[in-house]
């Protein structure tokens, strides 16, 4: 891995494609790309529907094509980069053409289930993907690998917990690793009763206390669901089974995961809570760049301090490990009702505590859950399938509360 890849460089710059440029990971790639410029050609920016940000990020960065995934948004984008040489697309099929383009290295960090056609015709392609968009990996997994393995492209881990695993894992000492340690900050409601919690608004819920994320995300570190989906997510990625993967509450984030290996050595990555650390990694990998985000003082950092994780206030752990054990359909069905929870939440529309219990509600319900999966139709089937039950428990749940 890393041979046939060439660090970016002004002799030789690197051709790259954002997808999810507008969203937080998107723009902190576009910010580390805009100190850098003659190392990167920018070919394609996909977005959702945030069109003035898009077509700023266009013109700054002298892309080629901008995508904005909202077909209705066609014609602002059109009229937003009159004038200017940027091809305009709009459109999900569009995404995954722009995905398809012919360029070295891909960011996938568009958020949810959406990212997931668009990063697998990256992987097809054998293009080196930056992978920050967690439903990828856990909703098809084995496809999304075994397509990176057959291209003879590279999957570089951008979550800043397994990024930090990616850079302490030595691959030649496989045999030698006993334990994957993914650490979790806890979220805003780390230390709240389940009294307190059943009453948490969405403003609290939202309220990280570390890190500044979009709102999906933000939800899920509440619910340390993001953690759950993350131990799936190593699994596929560095292949060590669920019982050698453990989570370790962690205030402070600033070890970012460890590695500990046979001998009692335990490797850890540290750095600010800065989404900057792990993008610029994988935008320099098999080099390193520049980076602009503030360096740890070591002298006046707080004490680091470390607990076990509670699965009885915070049942989606639970939940996740069952799904990565039973595999098969669960952590599809896992991921899609839980983000059809997250959304129901955010609207108001259900309680805090009502998130976990529609996501085990519709896995207790569905039916060979543990069937294998082979192929991306049957991923559709089955997210749309969770998704409809669990829009139908959140209906129920609301007449109840």
């Amino acid at each position: 891995m890393g041979m046939r890849w060439l660090a970016p460089s002004a002799e030789q710059p690197r051709n790259v494609t954002i997808l999810g440029s507008t969203g937080s990971v998107g723009q902190s790639t576009v910010d580390l790309i805009s100190r850098n410029p003659e190392c990167y050609q920018v070919d394609a920016l996909v977005a959702g529907s945030s069109v003035e940000l898009l077509a700023d990020q266009a013109r700054r960065l002298g892309a080629r094509l901008a995508v904005v995934a909202e077909p209705t948004r066609y014609r602002a984008l059109k009229d937003a980069l009159a004038g200017t040489s940027v091809e305009v697309a709009a459109g999900a099929e569009a995404a995954c053409e722009a995905a398809s383009r012919p360029v070295e290295w891909v960011m996938a960090a568009i958020v949810g289930f959406a990212g997931l056609a668009p990063t697998l015709a990256a992987a097809r392609r054998g293009a080196m993907i930056a992978l920050a968009n967690k439903e990828a990996l856990v909703c098809a997994g084995r496809l999304l690998t075994s397509t990176v393995q057959e291209t003879g492209g590279a999957l570089l881990p951008v979550d800043s917990e397994h990024n930090a695993i990616f850079q302490v894992f030595d691959p030649g000492q496989r045999n030698a690793i006993e334990r994957l340690i993914l650490t979790a900050s806890g979220g805003p409601f780390r230390n709240w009763s389940l009294a307190e919690m059943a009453e948490a608004t969405r403003e609290q819920a939202l309220a990280h206390p570390n890190w500044d994320m979009g709102h999906k995300i933000s939800i899920d570190s509440a619910t340390m669901m993001n953690k759950g989906l993350e131990l799936i997510e190593a699994h596929l990625l560095f292949g060590l089974p669920p019982e050698n993967l453990e989570i370790v509450v962690h205030p402070q984030s600033i070890i970012h995961s460890m590695v500990e290996y046979r001998d009692g050595s335990v490797l850890a990555q540290l750095g600010t809570a800065d989404m900057r650390v792990p993008i610029a990694h994988a935008l320099g990998w098999p080099s390193r760049i520049d980076g602009p985000a503030s360096r740890l003082d070591f002298g006046s950092m707080p004490a680091l301090t470390f607990e076990r994780p509670d699965s009885g206030r915070f049942p989606a752990l639970r939940l996740a490990r069952d799904a990565l054990v039973t595999g098969g359909f669960a952590p599809i069905v896992l991921n899609a009702a839980n983000e059809a929870a997250v959304s129901a939440f955010l609207a108001r529309r259900i309680g805090f505590l009502d998130i976990a219990r529609v996501v085990e509600g519709v896995l207790a319900g569905w039916e060979k859950l543990s069937a294998p999966v082979s192929a991306l139709q049957e991923v559709q089937a089955a997210d749309l399938e969770a998704r409809r039950r669990a829009a139908e428990a959140c209906e129920s749940r609301q007449l109840s509360i």
